[in-house]
C-alpha cells in the first residue's frame, strides 16, 4: 500500500529560528523556508527532513537525526570548534569515550543535541 510512497522524517523544536541558526550556522545544512511554516533540511541524497515549530515540545528521549561521516574523530573535532556539546554516557556495555565516542562493536557513533534538546548522532561509515 505504501511501497510507491515517498515518506519523510520529521521532528519538533520549541524556537524555529533558534533551529536555523543551529543546522544552517553550526552544522552547514542547506536550511529552506516551506509556505506551511516549517523548516526543510536538505541533506544530499535524502529526502527533506521537516523541522516544525511545537509550543510544548518534548525532546525525544531517542536519536532524531544520524549523519554519517567518513571520519567521525576529524568531524567531531570541528563541531566541538563551533560549540557543540557531545553527550558521555556510562552505562553497563554503553561507554563513551573522554570525547563522547561509543567504540564497541558497531561503527563509532556519538551524540549531541541541537538546541531544543533533540538527541542527534555522527557515526563512522567507511
Amino acid at each position: 500500500m505504501l511501497k510507491k510512497s515517498k515518506s519523510f522524517s520529521s521532528f519538533s523544536v520549541n524556537d524555529l529560528e533558534g533551529a536555523r541558526a543551529f543546522y544552517a550556522g553550526v552544522l552547514g545544512l542547506v536550511v529552506k523556508d516551506n509556505p506551511m511554516g516549517v523548516l526543510e533540511l536538505q541533506v544530499e541524497g535524502s529526502t527533506p527532513i521537516v523541522i516544525y515549530p511545537k509550543a510544548n515540545h518534548e525532546p525525544a528521549s531517542f536519536t532524531v537525526l544520524n549523519f554519517p561521516v567518513q571520519n567521525l574523530e576529524a568531524t567531531l573535532d570541528e563541531l566541538v570548534k563551533k560549540g557543540v556539546h557531545f553527550e558521555h554516557y556510562d552505562q553497563e556495555g554503553f561507554k563513551t569515550n573522554e570525547k563522547g565516542i561509543l567504540i564497541g562493536e558497531g561503527p563509532l557513533i556519538a551524540w549531541f543535541k541541537d538546541p531544543a534538546g533533540n538527541i542527534l548522532s555522527i557515526l563512522e561509515m567507511n
